[in-house]
């Protein structure tokens, strides 16, 4: 079976079928070669109020359903993945530039995700209250009706069902807004997914399109919550509007995550951690390590080890070669990648290894002599750079890892992990990781983080996901009406 190759799909949103969207088509376009991939359909923000109302009407049965059919079908939509695993890795190489492995770990994830969201049905849903009255009093979780979730082009398939299998699996309908430039792997591919897992037609669409239809997403009265993830700067506005319309938001924002490397490690082995945490998917992931806080007495050390090994990652063409690097997404944030290079390097920072491009091809980066004022240190990167600030104490480190208005993931590398651990509960950071770098997911674990990183851990694990796409409903039972004075 493939998913997607019969064409059916092109230039068409999924409403529960393959229909125009009002917006017309775009072409969907390689980041590596330019080549135009497939036209894909446009919504509007009038598909997203049909949409929306579609979706209300259905979840009434979804919801209704037997928890084992819900569970049945987050199981089976988690088979579909794994069966289909090569052609969605290609989808992904090809949409969003991810090498091989990185693609064989977004569909072993997203599976993942699908499996553990299958157990939630089954999942005790309420509790027994205490009461003063005879009466029987006890709380229960209820769907929240109608999920919105906005996703973004980097992790296209995690960072999107994340939100839209324990949605489901709680009773809830999604319509899902994918990244329009990643919207055949992080939309098209779920429409299929869900379609051959039996999810019935209208609890879960996919409206690709821009800004005006997540802004429409959010202001549907039907929608009751939005999943968000991507940058800070859309988070605000997503999180101000919502709350305008007295709506829960999850956001999943950005970060400038460090990895702190203490005197007492092996610089040989420390520099190869450091090196995955940055240039994994070209460090275009929201907890990549963007500031390496080495110690000034092994500083020079590591930023060497670290140079040689990054000189000998190949970059290219991740679907047709086998390579350590493939294109940034588009020319917008290679640009900025470069600008926040060549600011830096202007102030004082020096590049000892790439700092140059060759169309979406960007070399991995080295920056030393970084300062805590370089636009290369301050802002979140998103792409293939590696900050080096060296450090003289703990005190300080603390101060350095501290000083941003993120708090997303942090890393520590030394051998004493107990000093490790002590030094993180200093540092605020929605996820901690003592020996190893900042890029860790697992479908078990919950996710999030804390002031411009977003609203905390939200995805992961069945008291986050429970919480997140369910109300909390107080009932009471009583066996004969009360008596009242009037």
């Amino acid at each position: 079976m493939a998913l997607l190759d019969d064409g059916v799909w092109h230039g068409k949103v999924w409403t529960g079928a393959w229909t125009d969207g009002s917006g017309g088509t775009y072409d969907a376009v390689e980041p590596a070669t330019g080549n135009v991939i497939a036209p894909v359909g446009k919504a509007t923000p009038e598909d997203v109020i049909a949409a929306a109302e579609r979706a209300a009407e259905a979840q009434k049965a979804w919801a209704a359903a037997p928890f084992e059919q819900r569970a049945r079908v987050l199981r089976r939509a988690g088979e579909v993945l794994e069966a289909n695993a090569e052609e969605i890795k290609g989808w992904l190489a090809r949409e969003s530039g991810a090498i091989a492995p990185f693609g064989d770990f977004q569909v072993h994830t997203s599976a993942q995700e699908c499996f553990e969201a299958s157990a939630l049905p089954s999942h005790p849903y309420g509790e027994l209250l205490r009461t003063g009255s005879p009466r029987l009093s006890f709380a229960r979780r209820v769907p929240a009706g109608v999920v919105g979730v906005i996703a973004p082009f980097n992790v296209p398939t995690i960072l999107a069902i994340r939100a839209i299998a324990p949605a489901l699996a709680l009773g809830n309908a999604v319509v899902l807004k994918p990244d329009p430039r990643t919207a055949i792997c992080g939309g098209a591919v779920f429409a299929r997914v869900f379609e051959e897992a039996g999810l019935p037609a209208g609890v879960f669409q996919v409206l690709p399109g821009g800004a005006d239809v997540g802004e429409a997403l959010v202001v549907a009265p039907q929608v009751r919550v939005i999943a968000f993830t991507g940058s800070t700067r859309a988070g605000r506005a997503v999180g101000a509007l919502a709350g305008q319309h007295l709506k829960r938001a999850h956001l999943e924002l950005g970060g400038n995550s460090a990895l702190i490397v203490l005197p007492d490690v092996d610089v040989t082995a420390a520099a190869p951690v450091g090196a995955w945490g940055t240039f994994s998917h070209q460090g275009q992931i929201c907890m990549a390590t963007s500031r390496h806080l080495v110690h000034e007495s092994i500083a020079e050390e590591y930023t060497q080890v670290l140079t040689e090994k990054v000189e000998k990652l190949p970059v290219g063409d991740p679907f047709r070669e086998q390579v350590a690097l493939g294109p940034l997404i588009d020319a917008g944030q290679r640009d900025r990648v470069h600008g926040l290079v060549t600011a830096s390097v202007a102030r004082g920072a020096t590049v000892r290894t790439g700092g140059e491009y060759d169309g979406l091809f960007y070399r991995p980066t080295v920056l030393a002599d970084v300062a805590i004022d370089h636009p290369a240190y301050a802002e979140e990167i998103f792409g293939p750079v590696a900050p080096v600030t060296p450090f003289a104490s703990l005190d300080e480190v603390v101060g350095l890892a501290s000083g941003t208005e993120y708090g997303l993931s942090l890393g520590i590398l030394t051998r004493d992990v107990y000093a490790g651990l002590q030094l993180a509960e200093r540092i605020p950071s929605g996820l901690v990781h003592i020996n190893d770098q900042t890029v860790n997911d697992e479908a078990v674990a919950p996710f999030g983080g804390v002031g411009a990183s977003g609203t905390g851990s939200r995805h992961g694990g069945a008291q986050a996901n429970i919480e997140a796409f369910t109300e909390t409903q107080w009932v009471t039972l009583r066996g004969d009406l009360p008596r009242y004075p009037f």
